[in-house]
């Protein structure tokens, strides 16, 4: 299963009835660290509309992500987070 895929999995997982959306953002980023081979699964943009943000900070609802991906965010290079009340 691709890194695309888990993340997708686990978001849908921990925030059911959300808008969800996963870009492999990798191929702008070949050559340089964190992607120097260029092979992808490394840069990712992810765009959350969830009705379990609400009352939320910004910095609650990017522990809500981080903690959902757990062991994920540690295999990837970037993580950029577009989070938003449905």
């Amino acid at each position: 299963m691709s890194i695309s895929d888990q993340i997708y999995a686990r978001l849908s997982q921990a925030m059911p009835s959300s808008l969800i959306e996963v870009v492999d953002d990798s191929a702008a980023h070949a050559g340089h660290a964190g992607n120097p081979g260029g092979e992808g699964e490394t840069h990712f943009k992810l765009r959350i509309r969830s009705s379990a943000f609400e009352g939320k900070s910004r910095l609650a609802r990017h522990r809500m992500v981080h903690a959902a991906l757990g062991d994920i965010v540690p295999r990837i290079h970037a993580l950029e987070l577009d989070l938003d009340i449905v």
